[in-house]
């Protein structure tokens, strides 16, 4: 099996059909990386001729996507590129012309069985009807032809299988075998004129000087008819040779089933709208099959870019493990720069409408001066809105849990002395402000540091996590917090 010449040529050809599934991207992910690795180019191409199902919001809200991971394409739609169009929908003269050369050159030919015949032929030799169709066409008459024609009917067009085994070494499985007679002759050309996707998708490859095809390891079974496709197209002089392929691992969801796109978990805009950075999720989505060293799970896009190697992909399902992704997204938001981490996470306060758009001078401040603080107690770039509100309003809601756990038997007492060490403060410093509680509410009360922190805590932040609680005081100011411990002392007991 010869590859096409000349540099790796990888593509990534979804359908737009609705929601964004993570092993869809997981694979526009591989052929983008392995294209960089190899200083080769990434194609992008839609597959829109289901109208029925495609639609253009779909396409766009799919390539913005791409766009918001990072995964740049070197041509495709609004790039261009020497091979378009890039829409299949906009192609059908191309596979036209093609069908037609196949038909002219004997490797393909016009085939009249109804599905019902087929099963009859099979029944009437001792057969499996689910064989499905037997090649009987192959050997028609011209007279034969022209009988079913005058009976009205419109003839598939299908695509003569060699007779021989087809084998190819795969990227992640190795040496691939079918045995002779194990693919039957498929349709390429419906009766009414339509190419199919098994026509389609390897003559846009072909035309497209495509030399590698990373996919899911669920379309395998169709590669030996692509196989023999490519042998056709080369012949007829459409194609140079045949791609390498790689069939991917499946990524796995619950129960070790594979991730359907109706699990929650497979949506990609669940992540992206939760706030994990692009940097993260190419980071987890990447390890779904491959990893950078046995020794380490964190990189960035562009060293994946420079370590990936095709075939050091893992051949066993992959199991999308969300609590994983979700620590290494919250690895990925601790290393962002200030000012990086800054601008991430305001559309999300903004949003929420705890902060202006931009924020004011004073919220700036605040934001600036808590960032460091709030990156380390973060997952993903939404936990602001629950960690920081309290820093953005005027009075905090104490959620129902914190005040059952915090504000109970005792925490009245806390928070009166709490109140009477802060009132007298000189000035209002996070070192002034940690002194007077911990001489107050530890040396004088007697209580250990959890008992004594946490009702003042829940009281200032209304949640039993919060960013540090003297810092956070300081950039609440002395009077917001004063008139936060007297609201809850209000509701405490003790």
């Amino acid at each position: 099996m010869t590859a096409p010449a000349g540099p790796v040529r990888t593509r990534f050809c979804p359908s737009p059909t609705g929601t964004v599934h993570v092993g869809v991207m997981r694979a526009a992910l591989y052929n983008w990386a392995y294209a960089r690795h190899t200083g080769g180019q990434f194609v992008v191409r839609i597959e829109d001729t289901d109208p029925a199902r495609n639609t253009l919001e779909s396409e766009r809200h799919l390539l913005d996507c791409l766009r918001w991971l990072g995964l740049d394409w070197d041509e495709g739609p609004g790039v261009g590129g020497p091979h378009g169009p890039y829409r299949q929908s906009e192609r059908s003269e191309l596979y036209q012309d093609v069908a037609a050369k196949l038909l002219a050159a004997g490797h393909a030919y016009e085939s009249f069985s109804t599905n019902e015949e087929v099963d009859a032929r099979r029944r009437a030799a001792g057969q499996d009807p689910k064989l499905g169709y037997d090649n009987a066409d192959r050997f028609l008459t011209d007279a034969q032809k022209s009988a079913f024609r005058a009976e009205g009917r419109e003839p598939v067009l299908r695509l003569r299988m060699p007779d021989e085994d087809l084998a190819w070494t795969d990227h992640v499985r190795g040496e691939v075998r079918f045995a002779a007679g194990a693919v039957p002759d498929f349709v390429l050309v419906r009766g009414n004129g339509t190419p199919l996707y098994t026509l389609v998708n390897p003559v846009d490859d072909a035309l497209m000087g495509i030399t590698d095809v990373l996919r899911g390891e669920d379309l395998l079974p169709s590669t030996p008819r692509q196989i023999a496709l490519y042998r056709a197209l080369t012949d007829i002089g459409v194609a140079t040779g045949t791609p390498r392929f790689g069939h991917l691992p499946l990524v796995m969801g619950e129960g070790n089933k594979k991730l359907s796109k109706r699990d929650p978990q497979s949506n990609f805009d669940v992540y992206r709208d939760r706030g994990f950075l692009p940097a993260g999720l190419v980071n987890y989505l990447a390890l779904l099959g491959w990893s950078i060293a046995e020794d380490r799970d964190i990189f960035s896009p562009a060293e994946l870019a420079e370590a990936f190697d095709v075939d050091s992909v893992s051949a066993n399902p992959a199991r999308f493990d969300l609590k994983k992704a979700e620590a290494i997204n919250a690895t990925h938001l601790r290393a962002l720069p200030v000012e990086e981490f800054l601008a991430a996470v305001t559309p999300y306060l903004a949003g929420a409408g705890l902060v202006a758009d931009p924020p004011t001078a004073e919220q700036a401040a605040t934001l600036e001066a808590i960032a460091p603080l709030a990156q380390e107690r973060m997952i993903v770039l939404s936990d602001a809105v629950g960690l920081l509100g309290f820093l953005f309003t005027e009075d905090v809601e104490i959620e129902p849990a914190a005040a059952e756990k915090q504000l109970a038997a005792g925490a009245g007492e806390v928070l009166d002395a709490a109140t009477a060490a802060l009132q007298a403060l000189p000035e209002w410093t996070t070192a002034a402000i940690e002194t007077a509680l911990k001489e107050a509410l530890v040396e004088g009360l007697g209580r250990k540091p959890r008992q004594a922190f946490g009702p003042v805590r829940v009281a200032v932040s209304g949640r039993t996590v919060s960013p540090p609680l003297y810092e956070s005081m300081e950039l609440l100011g002395r009077e917001r917090t004063l008139a936060r411990l007297a609201a809850a002392r209000g509701t405490a007991t003790g």
